[in-house]
């Protein structure tokens, strides 16, 4: 017996990089470095120097080498103690009170027949963000972690995520495979991805969002670039991605009620939603006759 097939592209994703997005410095700034008693400048410019003299991988690098640091120490870090961490990071304004009323825009304008769902991807640390106090807001976060051994303490990197890779997870959102272990690599049909790329927003603050932003424009999805108020470099690096068409809009990172980035969002959630009006009508219409895919 065939089943009647159902309209499925009614949830919005909005996904997130975290450092210099959602909160002003890296998040390392406001836990570990000061656990380790460890000048935030003096750690950075290390990192710099040992990825040029190994040519490692960056963010492989301040992984191993806060390990390093820690083990120097004799300071040992387990997972309880990371996310405790978590709970220091301070936030640009607004962003607290942000996921509650984003999801209510949609909930009302939808008239509660379309979700939003909230993902971190993340270069830093997924053990930190797990302590995160935004932290319930999120579906998914993703970001690079560490092996503990059988004394609960922190050894090596066992998962890296970068500039580049960031995009895996994208796909992870867009074809529904959330989970590590399940495989995005086979081909799934379009009208089968639970969230089609135009039902997805993307925010992050600069150069290392490039991949994920030019995936996601590329597949009719929208961008938007932060950057700190009164920061005139990352202004201008914002203005670069906006001329490039690597972003929809830029704005200064005030998640307020009110802010231009609020009106930015609100203006691409109304677009989004017009769209499944649209998409809605369609299906119902092929259906009407006969015509409508199977789910």
């Amino acid at each position: 017996m065939s089943t009647i097939p159902t309209f499925t592209h009614n949830t919005i994703a909005m996904v997130y990089d975290f450092d210099g997005t959602l909160c002003p410095q890296p998040m390392q700034e406001y836990t570990v470095l000061p656990k380790l008693g460890i000048k935030p400048e003096e750690f950075w410019r290390l990192v710099e120097h040992d990825a040029k003299e190994t040519g490692g991988e960056k963010m492989l690098v301040y992984m191993r080498i806060l390990l390093e640091e820690a083990h120097n120490r004799r300071v040992f870090i387990s997972r309880d103690d990371f996310k405790k961490m978590g709970k220091d990071i301070e936030y640009f304004p607004g962003v607290k009170d942000w996921f509650p009323k984003i999801n209510n825009y949609v909930k009302r304008k939808s008239q509660g027949m379309v979700t939003i769902q909230h993902y971190i991807i993340s270069a830093g640390m997924k053990e930190i963000l797990e302590g995160i106090s935004i932290r319930k807001f999120f579906k998914q976060i993703y970001a690079s972690e560490y092996h503990f051994n059988f004394q609960g303490i922190a050894t090596f990197p066992k998962q890296l995520i970068t500039d580049t890779t960031k995009t895996q997870y994208l796909f992870r959102v867009n074809k529904g495979k959330e989970e590590l272990d399940e495989s995005i690599n086979e081909h799934m049909p379009e009208w089968q991805r639970p969230i089609p790329f135009q039902n997805i927003i993307y925010i992050g603050d600069g150069m290392t969002d490039v991949p994920s932003m030019a995936l996601t424009k590329k597949n009719g999805g929208h961008t938007i670039a932060v950057y700190p108020e009164e920061d005139r470099h990352d202004q201008a690096t914002c203005i670069k991605l906006l001329k490039a068409n690597r972003v929809d809009f830029i704005a200064p990172a005030d998640y307020q009620k009110g802010s231009h980035l609020s009106r930015q969002v609100e203006l691409l959630l109304d677009k989004i939603l017009s769209n499944m009006a649209y998409q809605q009508e369609v299906f119902n219409s092929q259906l009407h006759y006969g015509i409508a895919e199977h789910d």
